[in-house]
């Protein structure tokens, strides 16, 4: 049903759609677990699913609403500013990542049904228990799989914090913050979020500067990339089939960059979203 709109604005089939809606409201790993169940039912083609990577892994409203704007800021009216504007920098992303590939789609849109079978499973009274059990079963892997990369990684953070390794890449980021005039204090921070998303956004929320747009901006930024902690998750999901991770980094990096340069441009454009003292 939805193919009219995604084919000419994302080049990818409709049901790409439930993929980009389940990203944006669940959150990471969510978009690429259900691409990735769109290759291995051969739902899309690899490039199809390149695309959708690209742009349907993202932080959820939970996250960003609750967390990081109300329990870290303090303010919802900052959840909801990172949130439309990682929205806006999502499907920026997406239409940007319609040309991935383009002239191998036409290929294999004539050759469709070579790619395309039917894995339709019909639910009856006599499977639900299967059904079910399946379905709880996907979940709690998911979940035990995202909370380990989360756990591996903040002792990975702190022994590269106990080991000065993250104040010796501070220092070589230096330079570049000072071109757009950020506080050095942020660095620390930034270059923490790169690594794992929660323990970054958590320290440069924390720094108080009465110039809160840049806290906000870098908060986008990293909201925006994710962490190489995420960009592990996904690529262990996705490494059972023959999706390639290089558009997803490169989708991700780009998301970051827009997330930041919409969010300036908010905090600049409209005065209820300038919050600084």
């Amino acid at each position: 049903m939805l193919n009219p709109i995604m084919r000419p604005i994302f080049n990818v089939p409709g049901c790409g759609a439930y993929a980009m809606l389940m990203g944006i409201i669940s959150g990471y790993p969510i978009g690429a677990k259900i691409v990735t169940n769109f290759r291995e039912n051969g739902m899309c083609t690899k490039e199809e699913c390149e695309r959708l990577l690209a742009f349907t892994n993202n932080s959820g409203p939970l996250f960003i609403i609750g967390t990081v704007g109300i329990s870290l800021f303090g303010n919802s009216l900052i959840g909801m500013l990172l949130f439309i504007t990682h929205l806006l920098a999502c499907l920026t992303v997406g239409i940007l990542f319609r040309f991935w590939k383009f002239n191998k789609t036409y290929y294999n849109n004539s050759h469709s049904s070579s790619f395309v079978k039917d894995t339709t499973t019909n639910v009856s009274f006599s499977n639900l228990g299967e059904v079910l059990s399946k379905a709880i079963l996907s979940a709690t892997n998911t979940i035990l799989m995202i909370g380990g990369f989360v756990v591996l990684f903040s002792v990975i953070l702190s022994i590269l914090e106990n080991s000065n390794f993250i104040n010796i890449i501070s220092s070589v980021l230096k330079p570049i913050f000072s071109i757009f005039r950020i506080n050095n204090n942020f660095i620390s921070g930034f270059v923490s979020g790169i690594i794992e998303l929660t323990n970054g956004v958590q320290k440069i929320s924390s720094i108080t500067y009465k110039e809160i747009s840049i806290n906000i901006i870098l908060c986008a930024i990293l909201l925006g990339f994710g962490g190489i902690s995420i960009l592990l998750q996904v690529f262990s999901i996705t490494s059972k089939t023959d999706i390639s991770i290089k558009p997803y980094i490169i989708g991700k990096i780009l998301h970051g960059l827009l997330a930041g340069i919409y969010t300036y441009i908010f905090i600049s454009s409209f005065p209820i979203f300038n919050l600084n003292l």
